[in-house]
Order: structure tokens, then sequence, then C-alpha cells
């Protein structure tokens, strides 16, 4: 019995039919079809996209201004309420003119009492630190020339170190304790007793500096207008 492989195997083509061929068939696919299902696809992601942020964008400017609030308060210790005025022309108003777009305008967050007195004002800033922008709200009592407060609102600074500026209590409470205006930055444990000093964060001095930079940056900004005096409440 005699073997053969297959490469020898006789193919018989009938008369007037093609030989077949042993390679496989090569399909031509058309650009324009793979252009247009990439656009298609891209233009359904871009919806999707769009869809969510709709939806999720009002629930975020909700949350953010509850965490403002809340930080107003926290930066303005002795304020039962607070009314935020808007530098319009130069000058500190209550509301926008007409057509206004909020995020233009400068504002700041003026403390009442109970009374109605003023207690302080709060702006909120952000500058770069070591890592990306460290945005702060802070508090201050533009009269007395003090600092009532500072809470980081936003910060990308390193892990463990960076992050001190806002997980270190020692360092965050050194801003409540009314020290004076401008602050200066001096390396922990090396302050003569001065009450404008704050200690610096040891392995984070960039971070930590950064944000005492940004309040007298802030204070620096504001007080000339505010001295000229502060608003009074809006309400009776």
């Amino acid at each position: 019995m005699n073997d053969k492989s297959s490469a020898d195997t006789l193919v018989v083509t009938p008369p007037g039919a093609e030989p077949a061929s042993q390679e496989p068939v090569e399909k031509n696919v058309s650009t324009f079809r793979l252009v247009a299902t990439l656009a298609v696809a891209g233009i359904l992601a871009g919806m999707l996209i769009a869809m969510v942020n709709e939806h999720t964008k009002p629930i975020i400017d909700a949350y953010r201004a509850e965490q403002l609030r809340i930080a107003v308060y926290e930066v303005l210790p002795g304020a039962a309420r607070y009314t935020t005025f808007y530098l319009v022309d130069g000058e500190l108003n209550p509301t926008l003119p007409d057509g206004a777009k909020e995020v233009e305008y400068k504002r700041v967050y003026v403390g009442f009492n109970e009374e109605g007195g003023p207690v302080g004002v709060a702006v909120s800033r952000g500058e770069s630190g070591f890592q990306d922008v460290v945005m702060i709200i802070l508090g201050f009592d533009p009269v007395g020339g003090k600092l009532t407060g500072m809470k980081v609102l936003e910060s990308k600074e390193t892990p463990g170190l960076g992050d001190k500026i806002f997980k270190d209590k020692a360092f965050v409470d050194q801003f409540f304790a009314g020290p004076e205006l401008p602050l200066v930055s001096v390396k922990a444990g090396s302050g003569k007793g001065e009450p404008n000093e704050i200690d610096s964060i040891t392995g984070a001095t960039i971070s930590s500096k950064t944000v005492t930079r940004i309040i007298n940056n802030a204070v620096a900004e504001w007080m000339p207008l505010l001295q000229q005096g502060i608003p009074e409440d809006e309400q009776p």
C-alpha cells in the first residue's frame, strides 16, 4: 500500500471550471467604512459623555457650594451668617449686573454676628504649590489685621508630605490662633515668638510656605478695599 501526502492528491477540475485556488482569498476592507465606523463610535461616545456631564454637573456644583458654605463658617468662627459681595467696578455689591456671569467676578464673604456686626471676611485664592495649584479659603479681620482661620479646599500635593498642609492639625491650628498679618513662615522650632510667625512643616517646606504666601497675597489684594469700609449687613 502506497502512502501519499495531501500535496500528491489529484484534484480533478470539471471542464470549463476555474482551477480551485489553495491560497486564502484576501478581502479588501473599505477605508471609508473604517472611517465611518470610527466616526459613529466617536459621536456616540461624545453624546454619552455630554449626557453624563449634564446629569452630574448640577450635583457636583451643589456639593461644592455646600462645602464652600461650611468652609466660610469654619474660617470665620464668630459668624452667625454671611453675605457674598461681588467686586463690580471697584466696589463691593451684593448683586451682579443684569446678564453678568458669576464666575467672572471676584467675591468676598462678609461674616456677621447675631447683632449684625461684622466679624471678618473670607476670600478664596489658589496659587501654584510644589505639585499643582493649592486652593484655600481664609478668614481675616481687616480692622484688627489678624487672621481668623484657613482651610485648604483643593490640593494635589505629595501624599504623606505636602498633604500635611490640611492633615497636620498642629500646622492648621496656627491659622486659627489669631496670628497678625502679614504672616512670616519660619522653620519649625526656630521662631522668635513673633505674633505673625507660622511654623512650616518639616519635609514639606514648599507646600507649607505656599499656604502663607497665598494668604499674604490675598490679604494684600483685598485689604485696601476693605479698609475703606466693610459692607453692612443686608438682613434687617
